[in-house]
């Protein structure tokens, strides 16, 4: 395997994926984690650890701490948002008001509030082509809890950059030790597939609190890929995305995984609880929650079907019960099986 030349590596969003990602790379490249909260990082410099998000395994002396952005920035080759997709627009508007034209890759999933934007459109709106800019963004999904990575177990994500070099170079850069990295040019499928698999998560996790078994469980994973592939689709992705790391690697994680804050979410709905208990049960971001309305917003623009996403959409916006959410669901007519 051939190693990347050490690299100043900036991660921005201490939560639990963010700090992953930061401490792996760590043991390869110099990392600068940034954080908003002063208090946070504070905590963070006096533990050597992020024991609000990922426990009390360590850092170690590759990685450092920050709270101002400016001084994380210095010498960047490559930058890591790990932000809630809600607050990227403002990390990018801070990152050009800094003058920073570093590469940017984005590990959040999820659809912009209020515009129903994924990650690409928005960094193509605030930082440009980058065959113009010559400044490279892309994203990195995958199958991938924070609390694995840290332990060392084996994981594997993909970067997609619409520049193959870079995406290359980034997947060279992020590489090594127990995490796995593929690379590709599919932007939108990879963007798609990372969204849009917290809102599956969210009916798997309805399915099995409510019971259904694990053939149900099973189908609804199948069908659920099937809206995706079809979202995605509409958009210009390649449909071969969807069978890939970032597609259905991702949705069966999801939708199966003990980590999966959006399967949780699902769980609870089933029990009874009320969308406003769970969130501040949680403790961490839910990204399917914000997700789904915007979703469907898009997908009657595109009149793509997604009824599982609308039933979702039924339960966490308007109150539907998860039961009749699922009744409503095996009632739909009879049809062929497609994408």
């Amino acid at each position: 395997m051939v190693k990347a030349t050490p690299k100043k590596i900036v991660v921005l969003g201490a939560g639990a994926w963010g700090t992953a990602l930061a401490m792996n790379i760590s043991e390869r490249h110099p990392v600068s984690l940034w954080a908003r909260n002063a208090g946070h990082v504070s905590g963070m410099r006096k533990a050597r650890a992020n024991p609000l998000y990922l426990g009390d395994f360590k850092f170690n002396d590759q990685l450092q701490v920050e709270d101002d952005l400016a001084t994380a920035l210095v010498g960047a080759d490559l930058i890591l948002s790990v932000v809630p997709t809600a607050g990227f627009r403002p990390i990018l508007k801070n990152l050009k008001a800094l003058g920073c034209t570093a590469p940017i890759v984005w590990a959040h999933k999820g659809l912009e509030p209020e515009s129903a934007k994924l990650p690409y459109e928005v960094a193509l709106e605030e930082l440009g082509d980058p065959k113009v800019t010559g400044q490279h963004w892309g994203a990195l999904s995958g199958p991938s809890f924070a609390a694995e990575l840290v332990r060392g177990l084996p994981t594997a994500v993909t970067v997609a950059a619409n520049d193959e070099a870079f995406s290359n170079t980034a997947a060279l850069l992020i590489h090594g030790a127990n995490l796995r990295v593929y690379h590709t040019t599919d932007v939108i499928g990879v963007s798609v597939g990372g969204a849009l698999k917290n809102v599956m998560a969210i009916a798997a996790g309805i399915s099995d609190g409510m019971g259904f078994g694990n053939n149900a469980r099973a189908a609804m994973i199948t069908r659920g890929l099937a809206e995706i592939t079809r979202f995605g689709m509409a958009l210009g992705a390649s449909p071969e995305t969807f069978m890939g790391l970032a597609g259905a690697g991702d949705l069966i994680l999801t939708c199966t995984g003990q980590y999966s804050r959006n399967r949780e979410v699902g769980l609870q709905l089933a029990s009874g609880k009320s969308l406003a208990e769970i969130l501040q049960s949680l403790g961490h971001v839910a990204e399917g929650v914000s997700t789904t309305a915007e979703v469907m917003r898009r997908a009657r623009i595109m009149q793509v079907e997604m009824p599982i996403t609308y039933q979702v959409d039924q339960v966490l916006s308007y109150g539907k019960s998860a039961q009749d959410a699922v009744m409503d669901l095996l009632g739909r007519d009879q049809k062929s099986e497609e994408f």
